[in-house]
């Protein structure tokens, strides 16, 4: 294996996508479908907590202070949050040695397991402390997972394209994100529709998340049996594999690493507030049912999930940067007008919602296919994974507590702020960057 400099730093590429020559149409569309079905349950598991915080705060934590209770559920939330730049480094970099696939089965075993577990283990009133502790295990135990599953099914996917379709390939990823967050919604509007408050905090909540665990293995079975792409075969075949991929992005591809992170900042924040997180913050501010916001937040989603492959597809014909550009500019002029626009009503949660996620398309449609276009095959997936993860901790895992306690201080009115400033510092990266829809990959 060849730690030296094998390839010039930069990013190395051979042609517009892995070539046609010797992957027929079946393996391209398996890969599509093992990529994204295996990441889609991944991220069951990963939002139902999100959903169904208000819950666990009552399951997990004692009783008396409710809003206590929930900032420390969400403190959970975000400390899952810190795993995830470690798993970026350890999951990526076995992901760039031993191959895609083998990272990708990796994230998926570890991710349903922890679902398993969060879903038996006993409340705070029958062990008291443990139970919290085992909460916050399993929590770190998926943003471990979380971490490196992103920048493995990114490059796995992105490297999977045919031809000038990087970025429609690369749209999967984050259409397997959000029918992840789509399929959590829909078992949390079930829940919370069919099941009486006592029978959905005693055992209905755990049935979710034993499904989503479930889910997992069939996740699981898909990854074993797919093949791994043909940019990594050929790096390891030709010697350009490193034993320490971390510290070759890092020497290596500085300013790579660099952008990924501001790409990410804007997308991230957003994400987590407007996808996963806004129907427990309208619940807060406005009093909507939490039924009614889930309603909202699945309805949504449906339109995003089928939009995202035609972002993707446009991005491929016009270019990442204007797609991008879109995105971050619209939140800076309408952060705070969809904001002050929530009232309690099923309408207003509605198009609010609808409208941040139709422009979060912008970079959900391109993140993945911009992020491996950085790199070479030999660190991609580390180099799509550490940055990214490192940006997503510190600007997305913070966002459901930041907008908690701003309500629960009295400066709500100031979340239009925090969210206008990340995303001007993401148009900045967004249009400074060079265009890479006409590249070559490798």
């Amino acid at each position: 294996m060849n730690t030296g400099s094998a390839t010039p730093p930069g990013p190395q590429y051979k042609n517009s996508g892995v070539p046609d020559e010797g992957r027929t149409g079946r393996v391209h569309r398996k890969a599509i479908v093992a990529g994204t079905i295996g990441n889609t349950v991944e991220w069951v598991d990963w939002a139902l907590y999100s959903i169904f915080a208000k819950i666990i705060a009552d399951e997990f934590f004692p009783k008396g202070d409710e809003a206590v209770a929930l900032l420390a559920t969400l403190a959970v939330f975000a400390v899952g949050f810190v795993m995830r730049p470690v798993g970026a480094a350890v999951l990526g970099a076995y992901a760039d040695r031993r191959g895609r696939k083998k990272g990708m089965t990796l994230t998926v075993a570890l991710m349903a397991g922890a679902g398993f577990i969060i879903a038996i283990t006993p409340s705070y009133e029958s062990v008291g402390i443990l139970s919290p502790l085992v909460l916050l295990l399993a929590r770190l135990v998926q943003g471990f997972s979380a971490g490196g599953e992103f920048g493995s099914s990114s490059a796995f996917l992105v490297e999977s394209a045919v031809g000038g379709k990087r970025a429609f390939a690369g749209s999967w990823q984050q259409v397997s994100v959000a029918g992840g967050v789509l399929i959590a919604s829909l078992l949390g509007t079930f829940a919370t529709s069919v099941l009486s408050d006592g029978a959905l905090h005693s055992w209905g909540w755990r049935v979710a998340f034993i499904f989503g665990g479930l889910l997992g293995l069939i996740g699981l079975w898909l990854r074993v049996s797919v093949e791994d792409t043909e940019a990594f075969s050929q790096a390891q075949s030709t010697g350009r594999t490193r034993t320490n991929p971390v510290k070759a992005m890092f020497v290596e591809h500085p300013a790579a690493a660099l952008r990924v992170a501001g790409i990410t900042i804007a997308g991230t924040l957003t994400y987590y507030i407007w996808v996963n997180y806004l129907p427990t913050y309208a619940n807060l501010t406005t009093g909507i049912p939490l039924r009614t916001a889930l309603l909202s937040q699945t309805l949504c989603l449906v339109v995003f999930v089928v939009a995202l492959p035609f972002v993707g597809m446009l991005s491929d014909r016009i270019g990442r940067k204007p797609t991008m550009a879109g995105f971050a500019g619209g939140f800076v002029v309408l952060a705070w007008p969809l904001l002050h626009l929530l009232n309690g009503s099923f309408l207003s949660l509605f198009l609010v919602q609808l409208a941040g996620m139709l422009l979060i398309l912008g970079y959900s449609a391109n993140c993945a296919v911009i992020m491996a276009e950085q790199f070479p095959a030999e660190v991609r997936a580390t180099g799509i994974a550490l940055p990214y993860a490192l940006a997503v901790a510190l600007f997305g895992g913070t966002a459901p507590y930041l907008t908690t306690w701003l309500h629960e201080s009295g400066h709500s009115d100031l979340l239009w702020i925090y969210v206008s400033a990340a995303s001007l510092i993401s148009l900045v990266v967004y249009l400074t960057m060079p265009e890479t829809k006409d590249k070559e990959f490798n």
